[in-house]
């Protein structure tokens, strides 16, 4: 009688099946997206660093002969020589707080209010529409609407053509962005913290406020740099709002009279001397856009840094 194997009793079948599936395969298709979203980066990349070499070349004569003197320079498009974007810079920060300002508390606030209050009502499901819609809303609208409110109807109180009257014009510019950005985070946060807030007693704006915001409170900031990003490179706001394209002259003015005067911005800066046909201004026009470049590729690169320093795996 022959004696019995694993063979004859299944072991072998079984063998093959563990064979099988510990078995090494090749996705095609996966690859093939591989390959495909690895080339689009690349491509990207190699786009943005063409970019970054043409501007440097064609500002070259600006960073040889006179960087500090550009840099700090004001606001001319009649003389190349004088031509500079220390005013331009200095505008694009004042902006860039007001929005921050602005922007940031009510973005958020709305966004808290819709995910963690309002629910599933049908004012809340209206509200959520609107916003998306709105964050594809081309910025020129807004000029519009800055122009009509905030330097016509509110003149008064932003004094016109002003820092304040563009930096809310950008303010409502980002502020969908914002909303989104942040009930995108919020709605991260496990649900498992809001119970076990709740279930010691906490009430639902301090288990809002000491736990789900500091939880979400990463993507809230890396949401809000990248739509800080964008407002500092936009210029068809700025522009209907009322921005200088010529010469800015400030003298000595206060804080507040700095607010409520003219103004202008990087972008606006960048438009006025690509206006003029000189050559001395193409490279003024391709320094100061390089100058922009660097501010946004730092601003998005702050982003980054804040989203895996204070991401949290859940």
């Amino acid at each position: 009688m022959a004696l019995s194997t694993p063979a004859t009793i299944g072991g072998g079948t079984a063998a093959d099946i563990t064979r099988a599936l510990t078995k090494r395969t090749i996705d095609v298709k996966s690859k093939v997206v591989e390959f495909l979203l690895l080339g689009s980066l690349a491509l990207t990349l190699l786009v943005l660093l063409i970019l970054m070499i043409d501007l440097i070349q064609r500002s070259w004569s600006v960073w040889t002969d006179r960087p500090w003197s550009f840099l700090t320079g004001t606001l001319n498009s009649q003389n190349a020589a004088a031509g500079g974007i220390g005013q331009a810079i200095r505008g694009t920060i004042l902006l860039s707080i007001i929005v921050v300002l602005v922007a940031f508390p009510l973005g958020v606030a709305c966004a808290v209010y819709l995910e963690e209050y309002a629910g599933r009502s049908r004012f809340a499901r209206i509200t959520r529409i609107n916003v998306r819609n709105l964050a594809g809303v081309p910025s020129i609208v807004y000029g519009i609407l800055g122009l009509a409110i905030f330097v016509k109807a509110m003149g008064g109180l932003t004094g016109g053509s002003s820092v304040i009257s563009g930096g809310l014009a950008l303010s409502a510019l980002v502020l969908p962005i914002i909303v989104i950005t942040a009930s995108e985070a919020l709605r991260a946060v496990p649900r498992s913290i809001r119970e076990g807030a709740l279930g010691v007693g906490a009430t639902e704006w301090e288990t809002v406020r000491s736990h789900v915001l500091p939880a979400a409170a990463p993507g809230i900031l890396t949401g809000t740099m990248l739509s800080l990003a964008r407002a500092a490179g936009e210029a068809a706001p700025i522009l209907l709002v009322g921005a200088a394209t010529g010469l800015l002259r400030t003298g000595q003015q206060s804080i507040l009279e700095q607010l409520q005067g003219g103004f202008t911005a990087l972008p606006v800066v960048i438009f006025s001397y690509a206006r003029q046909p000189s050559d001395d201004f193409r490279a003024l026009t391709a320094a100061a856009s390089l100058v922009l470049l660097v501010v946004v590729l730092l601003m998005n690169g702050i982003a980054i840094w804040l989203r895996n320093r204070y991401e949290q795996k859940w």
